[in-house]
């Protein structure tokens, strides 16, 4: 069988038809031209096919405590605190100490200007995504949905 309708019909027609999505005028078109094809029928059997399976399949839903991702217990939850803390503070002091070697270090002022341009870039955006998620977290209708 060939790949194509050996009449170049838009095959896409029949996808529509299949889903009850053209209109009268396209739809009978299609329906006068399966009358006739038999490599669009088979086209169109095939689909049928893969949409009955595609609605039929079940899928296993996993239980509530596979999505859950707070830690499990009270040493977990000071740990991963306590973690995230000393990463934020290592992150601010290794970032001065690099800015300090960076000035006080020859450069060009044009070196100067694009690594602080640069920095100040990112440090505006994050500013301002966190001051998003600050301002979003109020009033948020789902910060207590789980799933």
């Amino acid at each position: 069988m060939a790949d194509r309708c050996p009449t170049a019909f838009d095959e896409r027609l029949i996808s529509g038809y299949l889903d009850g999505e053209l209109t009268q005028a396209a739809e009978q078109k299609v329906r006068l031209h399966l009358e006739d094809c038999a490599h669009c029928r088979a086209l169109l059997e095939d689909l049928r096919a893969i949409r009955e399976a595609a609605m039929s399949t079940e899928f296993s839903k996993p239980d509530d405590a596979q999505w859950d991702e707070r830690p499990r217990g009270s040493i977990s939850f000071v740990a991963r605190g306590a973690g995230w803390i000393l990463a934020a503070v290592w992150a601010v002091v290794v970032g001065m100490y690099a800015l300090w070697e960076f000035w006080t270090a020859p450069a060009s002022p044009a070196e100067r200007l694009l690594v602080v341009g640069g920095l100040t870039a990112l440090a505006l955006l994050f500013i301002s995504v966190l001051l998003d998620r600050i301002r979003t977290a109020r009033t948020d209708p789902y910060r207590e949905v789980e799933k």
